[in-house]
């Protein structure tokens, strides 16, 4: 029987990824995988929005330190079937929103993976950092470059060079959580946020995500360019007929929308 690292459950539009990899969710070319595939299944299923959490006692702990000797060894080379550039870019262009829901510690690549979501919540007493320093190294998974646009380049240095847990209040201070709860509020208030974003319109929320993408990683001007092209499945989405109607009809804000 196959090791079951994540138990994906669908609660009506909204998939709900709960890592369960013993430990420490450890995250490597094993765990990496198996969220590549959890993400294929939820655009198969037609999901709106997916939560991203923990169902053990810390979100991630980090990398899996035992594939770092023999990855020294190859000059750094991996050995996963994803690439670390390329598990970004499915993540951050995934025609759907993602939240990371922490708790516990999320340190080192467990962080780069929240990173990669587009909504962070985290419960107040959650530990998160970039703490890759004490073994030789800096955040493998794209964590610098996300810190360094969203908190500044002093702040992304002082993240990777001391190595340090922060709060999660101070993060989101520096724009790098969302949104910090109380811990018995975690729960209740990642699937607020989950069920807004699942309602939304979802072909938007898609072309929203391709155009801060493109900003973020080519410039404003790049982005202005694509614009029109990436605007095109709004245009033509079912969404958009439902709200000019329901903006026509009722006012805003009281459309329903069906995701297509």
């Amino acid at each position: 029987m196959d090791e079951v690292l994540i138990e994906h459950e669908q609660r009506g539009p909204i998939s709900v990824f709960t890592m369960v990899y013993r430990p420490y969710n450890l995250l490597g070319p094993k765990l990496m995988g198996a969220l590549v595939r959890e993400f294929a299944a939820a655009q198969e299923a037609g999901s709106r929005a997916i939560v991203l959490r923990s169902g053990l006692r810390h979100f991630c702990a980090g990398a899996d330190v035992s594939l770092f000797t023999a990855r020294s060894e190859q000059g750094g080379r991996s050995q996963a079937d994803i690439g670390g550039a390329d598990f970004l870019k499915l993540m951050e262009l995934l025609p759907i929103p993602i939240v990371a829901s922490i708790h516990g510690v999320c340190l080192g690549g467990g962080f780069e993976l929240a990173l990669a979501s587009d909504y962070i919540i985290a419960a107040n007493s959650a530990k998160i950092g970039s703490v890759e320093s004490a073994l030789g190294l800096h955040p493998l998974l794209g964590g610098i470059q996300r810190q360094a646009q969203r908190a500044g380049a002093m702040r992304a240095k002082e993240l990777s060079m001391l190595g340090r847990r922060y709060d999660p209040a101070t993060l989101e201070r520096w724009g790098l959580v969302n949104l910090v709860v109380a811990d018995d509020m975690l729960e209740k208030s990642t699937f607020a946020v989950a069920k807004e974003l699942a309602h939304g319109p979802t072909v938007a929320h898609a072309a929203t995500k391709k155009l801060v993408h493109i900003a973020v990683s080519q410039g404003v001007s790049a982005a202005d360019e694509a614009m029109a092209e990436i605007q095109k499945p709004v245009w033509a989405s079912e969404d958009l007929k439902i709200g000019l109607a329901s903006f026509r009809e009722n006012g805003p804000g009281l459309a329903k929308f069906v995701g297509r």
